[in-house]
């Protein structure tokens, strides 16, 4: 069963996902990355272009997934190198001080609260995330066009996609689609129809949303919301 609830880190959330079944679900393309804990490993999710399915049998895990673009300030390595992979902290991180940190969430009542007191730490002294790239999120989470919201940040082409590799591992428009395919999950999972979803989440046509759905997510809109319709 997976939940979640709002961190008191601005913009992050705190999750747990406990396995109900045999099969993983895929987990899918958001613009975040996120600090990981299961049994008794620290891991970080780089930002993803595409559906990750977890391999191995169904686990227990927790985490908590940072506001796009805000993750490699408080983990000290650029987004682009960590795109779709999972990887352990302790190869970003000094072991001891990895070992530190493992011990504390063992010793935790809660692995999730946990976490995000870890990640409230190290935001005490990390380096304040850049202002203009959360306002690139809002501007292209709302569907502004990528060149507009440039022109608007005052931004050339090459100095935003730079930027943007740094922050949320692959370019503006990649974001975009990402934000987009998002947008319309919510949508579709409210009950609005695939045609109208299309539309309102900022598609030519519903063919255009299952096409995108169907490269970013690996499998149909209606597989995704588990053929509730």
């Amino acid at each position: 069963m997976y939940a979640e609830r709002a961190s008191r880190l601005t913009g992050a959330v705190v999750w747990t996902n406990t396995p109900a079944g045999t099969g993983a679900r895929p987990v899918l393309p958001d613009g975040c990355m996120d600090l990981l804990w299961t049994e008794g490993r620290l891991l970080v999710a780089g930002p993803d272009t595409r559906a990750h399915v977890p391999d191995g049998p169904p686990r227990a895990w927790a985490g908590i997934r940072f506001f796009p673009g805000t993750a490699p300030a408080l983990l000290g390595v650029p987004a682009h190198e960590l795109r779709d992979r999972r990887v352990e902290l302790a190869d970003l991180w000094p072991a001891s001080r990895v070992g530190r940190l493992r011990d504390r969430i063992e010793a935790a009542p809660d692995a999730a609260t946990a976490l995000e007191d870890i990640a409230l730490d190290r935001s005490a002294w990390a380096a304040v995330p850049d202002p203009l790239l959360r306002r690139l999120v809002e501007c292209l989470d709302e569907g502004r066009p990528v060149a507009g919201t440039a022109d608007e940040l005052e931004l050339g082409a090459r100095q935003l996609h730079r930027r943007c590799l740094g922050a949320f591992g692959y370019g503006p428009k990649t974001l975009a689609r990402i934000l987009r395919l998002q947008r319309a999950l919510a949508l579709a999972r409210s009950g609005l129809p695939y045609a109208e979803t299309a539309v309102r989440a900022g598609y030519a046509d519903q063919p255009h949303l299952a096409r995108e759905v169907r490269e970013l997510a690996g499998r149909p809109l209606g597989r995704l919301l588990g053929g509730s319709r």
